[in-house]
């Protein structure tokens, strides 16, 4: 009797690049993916540097590539350093016969897009920033030219966000896929007493708190002079700020304080710095404010929300998208921090309508934001651009 002949089932290669070597949002988003693509269809790879990121894709089981990819911009270098990085991420491309090339971040986009025309396999580019910088590029035509040539060397762009989309200039390329979470990790019934005895919060203190990294685009900065207002109205309120300076921003930590000074709320402000888990804080919350610039997503506000904490917010970015106004907290004019200080108020005076908010954000985020929804959806583009897989 002849041989029964299977199909090959070994699971398609995909190259994953990201440069950055600390954790930040598209890098914990990009971990989450990782871990559960169904590894019966797809065998991720990661080429990154060696930093954090390296360390726990590598505790999920991810092979790690380390290869360069130095910042370019004015850099006097720039083409020696494209040149070297884009041989490397071919050489791994080729070495794990990936069938993908997937460029986490802006950085790696440009890596990875003549790598992929090298190896001449597709090239995906996940776009979560609305900028090619971390703020609004003084030519906005560079831009913009620079977004169209990444979208055009691209088979497909997801975009985290409507907002992402609308400030790209190939829109028939991209694919809105939201960012999710891991919903069952947020418990609305965790006790946020522990975490206010650990930093001198009473417990009846009404707490207004942001979670973030450390940086001028988070708006730090404002939530200090919100909180000034507030304690006008409400002077028993305390306010707390989660978050460490990742990217260089040791300076502007410094500064935070001496505003705090400045403004009289140094005393009825805790920094925590960088925390490994935010959970704690978030369930000692009364209301999550979201005063920073423009952002193409925010995971944060749905961290909240799934803690069941009404959302305060600046009606820009995707903001809009995540946030209903009125159903699962306030939005308010952008920029306008009065605004933003009284409906911080209006929350902290009316604890039913607070719970009711909360609630209707759990349940927002259970129906939208689940990672699981955020993998399949990832996982269906990536059948559509390998066939067979």
């Amino acid at each position: 009797m002849a041989d029964l002949i299977l199909p090959d089932s070994s699971p398609t290669s995909l190259l994953f690049v990201d440069h950055a070597t600390a954790l930040g949002g598209a890098e914990h988003s990009l971990l989450m993916i990782l871990e559960r693509l169904d590894r019966r269809r797809w065998a991720p790879h990661l080429a990154c540097r060696a930093g954090s990121l390296a360390e726990r894709a590598a505790a999920l089981g991810v092979p790690i590539h380390l290869t360069p990819q130095p910042q370019l911009r004015r850099s006097p270098s720039a083409l020696p350093a494209l040149r070297r990085g884009v041989r490397s991420l071919a050489g791994v491309a080729r070495e794990v016969d990936a069938a993908l090339l997937i460029a986490n971040t802006v950085r790696a986009a440009f890596y990875a897009a003549p790598a992929a025309h090298v190896v001449r396999i597709p090239f995906v580019w996940y776009r979560r920033d609305f900028w090619l910088g971390q703020s609004q590029p003084r030519l906005l035509w560079a831009d913009r030219l620079a977004k169209a040539l990444l979208g055009a060397a691209s088979a497909r762009v997801i975009a985290n966000s409507q907002a992402t989309l609308r400030r790209h200039p190939l829109q028939h390329k991209i694919v809105v896929i939201p960012n999710g979470i891991q919903v069952q990790r947020y418990d609305p019934a965790l006790d946020g007493v522990p975490f206010r005895q650990a930093y001198g919060i009473p417990a009846a203190a009404p707490l207004l708190g942001m979670l973030g990294r450390l940086s001028p685009i988070k708006g730090q900065d404002r939530f200090l002079g919100i909180l000034e207002q507030v304690l006008a109205r409400e002077p028993e309120v305390w306010g707390v700020i989660v978050g460490g300076p990742l990217f260089e921003q040791k300076e502007y930590e410094a500064s935070l304080h001496r505003l705090s000074i400045e403004l009289g709320v140094a005393e009825r402000v805790v920094f925590t710095g960088q925390l490994d888990d935010p959970r704690p804080a978030l369930a000692a919350l009364d209301v999550f404010v979201q005063p920073g610039d423009p952002e193409a997503f925010g995971l944060v506000n749905v961290e909240a929300m799934a803690m069941a904490k009404p959302v305060v917010a600046f009606a820009h970015g995707a903001l809009p998208e995540i946030v209903v106004h009125g159903e699962t907290g306030l939005l308010v004019p952008p920029g306008d921090e009065h605004a933003l200080a009284e409906a911080a108020c209006s929350l902290l005076r009316d604890p039913a309508l607070r719970a009711r908010m909360g609630a209707a954000g759990r349940r927002r985020v259970t129906q939208q934001y689940a990672i699981e929804r955020t993998v399949a959806e990832v996982e269906a583009l990536l059948a559509q651009l390998v066939p067979g897989a």
